[in-house]
């Protein structure tokens, strides 16, 4: 498989300017090649296990990184989440939270169920960009996981 094919990382966010800005981030890094958007925690999971309007997608084919939203639509973040972390097929993919919640609650709860890091969106843009690149850089770059 090479790398222009692969999704490389699911983006799981329900704000429309979030994510663009997300997007743009990590497209600006020149390593991230396959950016998939999902906008509330159902697609995700339908995406990630080839349901619904998803059925027809390689599931053997898995991202590098999730990048989780915890606020979202029909399923909560960290419903996503624990769902992942159950799954034998899901559960060695890294999930890095990115939300604005700055909870002791939902930082404690994420860790619990598996989430690999917490990341506190900035508010800034120029901050915004550069802790988009980071994350991606090592999660995609540097970090290495499982071979299934």
């Amino acid at each position: 498989m090479s790398l222009t094919n692969d999704v490389q990382i699911v983006l799981v966010e329900d704000s429309f300017d979030d994510a663009e800005l997300t997007m743009r981030s990590l497209k600006s890094s020149n390593f991230v090649n396959e950016i998939v958007w999902l906008q509330d925690g159902e697609e995700a999971l339908n995406y990630l296990q080839g349901k619904g309007k998803y059925e027809d997608r390689d599931t053997s084919i898995k991202p590098k990184l999730i990048l989780l939203d915890l606020k979202l639509p029909k399923l909560s973040g960290i419903e996503v989440l624990e769902r992942i972390k159950k799954d034998e097929n899901l559960c060695r993919i890294p999930v890095v939270v990115m939300t604005s919640s700055k909870e002791n609650r939902d930082l404690d709860r994420c860790y619990e169920l598996g989430a690999n890091s917490y990341v506190v969106k900035p508010i800034n843009f120029s901050n915004f960009m550069e802790v988009t690149k980071e994350i991606s850089m090592y999660w995609v770059l540097i970090n290495q996981i499982p071979e299934e």
